[in-house]
C-alpha cells in the first residue's frame, strides 16, 4: 500500500513533468493577423502571453522605423483592450504617425528609459501591471537571463512583449542577443509602396517581413500594407487588423523560358 504522503509527491512531480513537457507555460490565447498563411505560420496566430522580438537591416538597427510601425500595426487590436507602454531609449517617438497607422494613441503610454538595464525594468513592471495588454520596448539585446525574466512577467497577466533591436545612439551592440526566449523572431524594412489604381502618388505604408523563427511555427516571409486608418466620413477605422496581407514572399523557381521559333 502507497503511503498518502508518497502519493502526493508522486503527483506534484507528475505534474511538473507534465508543465516541463508542454512548456510549462499557460495559453493565454493568440492574436489573429489578419491572414490565414500567416496565422498557420505562427500556430494559430501570434501567441498572447509571450514576448516578440522585431529587428531591422541597415539603418533600420539605429533608426527603427519600420521595425517599430510594424509592431505598433501587430499590437493595435491589443491597444483597444487595454493599455500599451512604449519604452524608448531616445524620446523621438511621433504619437501623431501612430494615429495615422491606426493606433489609437489615447491609450499610449511612453516611458523614456537611461539605459539597457532601466528599459528592460520598466519592461518588466508594465507587464505584470494591471490594465496593460501590450508592452513594446526598443532595447539593443536581450541576454537569456533578461528573456526569462521578461517571459514570467509575461505569462503573469498574459500581457504581450514586444522588442524592438535597436541601437539608438549608432555603433555596434554591446552584446549580441540569444534570442532563445522569445516566442518569434521577426525582420522587417520597408518596401515600395503602390498607390491604388488609377491614382498617383504614394500608396499605403507596405513591409517587408520575415518570420524567422517560431516556436511551434515555421517560418514565412511575407508582404504587408497598412490599411488606412480613417474612413471616407473621417471617423478611426475600427476594423480588425490594421495590417493586410498584399503577397506571400520566398524564393520562386524561375518559370521555363518560352521556346524561341525560327522565323525562316
Amino acid at each position: 500500500m502507497v503511503d498518502p504522503r508518497t502519493a502526493g509527491r508522486l503527483a506534484a512531480v507528475r505534474a511538473k513533468v507534465s508543465a516541463l513537457e508542454g512548456g510549462g507555460r499557460p495559453d493565454c490565447g493568440r492574436l489573429s493577423l489578419g491572414a490565414t498563411s500567416v496565422d498557420a505560420a505562427l500556430g494559430g496566430g501570434l501567441p498572447l502571453g509571450r514576448w516578440h522580438e522585431i529587428g531591422g537591416a541597415g539603418m533600420e538597427g539605429e533608426t527603427g522605423a519600420a521595425p517599430a510601425a510594424f509592431t505598433a500595426l501587430m499590437a493595435a487590436p491589443l491597444a483597444r483592450r487595454g493599455w500599451t507602454v512604449w519604452v524608448m531609449r531616445r524620446d523621438d517617438l511621433w504619437a501623431p504617425g501612430l494615429a495615422g497607422l491606426g493606433f489609437p494613441p489615447e491609450r499610449l503610454i511612453q516611458v523614456c528609459a537611461r539605459d539597457e538595464a532601466e528599459a528592460l525594468g520598466v519592461m518588466e513592471d508594465a507587464l505584470t501591471t494591471e490594465g496593460v495588454a501590450a508592452v513594446i520596448g526598443e532595447v539593443e539585446a536581450v541576454d537569456l537571463t533578461a528573456g526569462r525574466r521578461l517571459q514570467l512577467a509575461c505569462e503573469k497577466r498574459g500581457g504581450a512583449g514586444f522588442v524592438i533591436r535597436r541601437r539608438p545612439f549608432g555603433g555596434q551592440a554591446q552584446r549580441e542577443a540569444t534570442g532563445s526566449a522569445a516566442a518569434t523572431r521577426w525582420r522587417v524594412a520597408s518596401a515600395p509602396s503602390e498607390p491604388p489604381a488609377g491614382e498617383f502618388g504614394l500608396g499605403a505604408p507596405r513591409f517587408a517581413a520575415t518570420l524567422e523563427r517560431c516556436r511551434g511555427g515555421r517560418p514565412g516571409a511575407w508582404l504587408f500594407e497598412a490599411k488606412s486608418a480613417f474612413s471616407q466620413d473621417g471617423e478611426a477605422w475600427n476594423g480588425t487588423h490594421p495590417l493586410r496581407l498584399v503577397a506571400d514572399l520566398g524564393d520562386r523557381e524561375l518559370a521555363p523560358a518560352a521556346a524561341v521559333r525560327r522565323v525562316a
